[in-house]
């Protein structure tokens, strides 16, 4: 399947599929317990490095069994070579997206993107997309002064690494809502805008520096959001779920 074939599926789901649960729990039954109480219609859910390294492959396995699309976030960061035998392996668990960090460079971007480019649909019909990660929601500006290189301002350095991104191949990038509009404006709607950060209008933001409600960031140009603790945190994830995915509905 092409990139564009891709993008376009991606985007004709509906606005419930739209907002991706974060599991960020130490456990694969805490996870599934979880995702019994988001109930059938959050479909998708976000396996990142915390829940991944405690429980494995096999909580994919089981949150697929309960109907649930999987969104495996775990940075890579590494080689070429190494970072194309992961993406691989995440296609054979048939994940629906994977992520990587932009700064690995352009060959190690293009290596993941075409070992995803060949790999066989997923239970979806739908190969993973690959989605490159430019500057953490939780980094500032002073916290990219101290870790470098180069002189870049926060807007400067995620549009230079989204257009090295889509340029070698990925289908999209993960960014904060702050810098969807810079992104859009520089790159055009085309590449795939997954945006984590994203709190409630009067929520704690907590660790993250870069939020937005989720109406203000899928105007701005999301196209996915991932939510965690405003939704996994509610006394019913299933009624905070519905309600952010009401507000992309608007």
């Amino acid at each position: 399947m092409d990139r564009q074939e891709l993008l376009a599926a991606l985007r004709g789901l509906p606005a419930t599929d739209r907002v991706i649960t974060a599991l960020d729990v130490p456990s694969a039954e805490e996870a599934v317990a979880l995702a019994g109480r988001l109930g059938d219609d959050a479909r998708f859910v976000k396996v990142g490095l915390e829940l991944f390294s405690a429980a494995g492959p096999t909580v994919v396995q089981l949150l697929q069994g309960r109907g649930k699309r999987i969104f495996l976030d775990l940075k890579y960061n590494d080689i070429p070579n190494t970072v194309a035998s992961a993406a691989r392996i995440a296609a054979r668990l048939g994940v629906s997206l994977v992520t990587m960090h932009a700064g690995c460079g352009r060959a190690a971007m293009k290596a993941a993107a075409e070992a995803l480019a060949e790999a066989a649909p997923g239970p979806d019909g739908l190969r993973p997309a690959l989605l490159a990660v430019t500057v953490l929601t939780s980094l500032g500006a002073e916290d990219l002064a101290e870790t470098g290189p180069g002189p870049d301002d926060v807007d400067a350095r995620v549009r230079r690494l989204a257009g090295l991104a889509w340029d070698s191949g990925c289908d999209g990038v993960v960014c904060s809502a702050a810098d969807l509009k810079g992104l859009r404006s520089a790159l055009g709607f085309e590449p795939l805008a997954v945006t984590p950060g994203i709190r409630p209008a009067g929520g704690d933001v907590q660790d993250q520096k870069r939020v937005a409600t989720p109406g203000g960031a899928f105007t701005d140009g999301a196209d996915f959001l991932v939510v965690g603790r405003p939704i996994t945190r509610a006394a019913d994830p299933a009624v905070a779920h519905a309600a952010i995915a009401a507000e992309l509905e608007v």
